[in-house]
């Protein structure tokens, strides 16, 4: 089963100015782009070759003999999950299930979206800050480099990809003004109910 580069959900600049069409350009066209192609490499003629993504990622995890495959495919996987994270126009307090979920269990948006923007703001290095369900409970984690939490057993409901190359065109090293502003304006919460249900 060939790993393939999906399709953007929305056109290039659709996100714009929030991400500009360029920033996709490059993290999507050529960042996500060699991922998949590394990740085809990688696996061609082993026992990874004919499974799914989140199989090889579950059973690669971990393993130093089998690094390249993990992160190759666990990056791929983490970036079609981030394209879906995002809408033009998202964005602000979510509506339903997934309101009802962050209330139980965080209190209040406000404290979600404080915990979302910590855990990307203090991820040293390259990563990712995730929105999760663990246990029928959310949680907010952040994973280094290409992990996931697919393989911790976590259920991922959103992402913030805080790698350099997601946000670095547009804002610099300011990295707290691209979360503030994915929360505020691209959040697709549609998806994320999609994921809870």
């Amino acid at each position: 089963m060939a790993i393939t580069l999906m399709e953007l959900p929305y056109p290039k600049d659709a996100l714009e100015p929030i991400i500009s069409a360029k920033t996709l350009d490059f993290h999507y066209g050529k960042h996500h782009n060699a991922y998949v192609t590394n990740a085809n490499k990688l696996v061609a003629g082993t026992k990874f070759e004919n499974l799914d993504l989140e199989n090889i990622i579950c059973q690669t995890v971990g393993d130093s003999a089998k690094a390249g495959i993990f992160n190759n495919t666990a990056q791929v996987w983490n970036h079609s999950f981030y394209w879906q994270c995002m809408k033009p126009g998202g964005g602000g307090a979510p509506s339903g299930p997934i309101a009802e979920k962050i209330n139980a269990d965080f209190g209040s948006y406000k404290t979600l979206v404080d915990e979302l923007k910590n855990a990307g703001a203090t991820q040293f290095g390259s990563g990712w800050a995730w929105l999760i369900l663990e246990n029928d409970k959310l949680k907010v984690t952040k994973t280094a480099n290409a992990d996931t939490p697919l393989a911790h057993g976590q259920k991922p409901l959103l992402t913030i990809d805080v790698w350099e190359h997601a946000y670095y065109l547009d804002y610099q090293n300011r990295r707290p003004d691209y979360l503030s502003a994915f929360l505020e304006k691209l959040v697709n919460w549609d998806f994320v109910n999609s994921c809870l249900s």
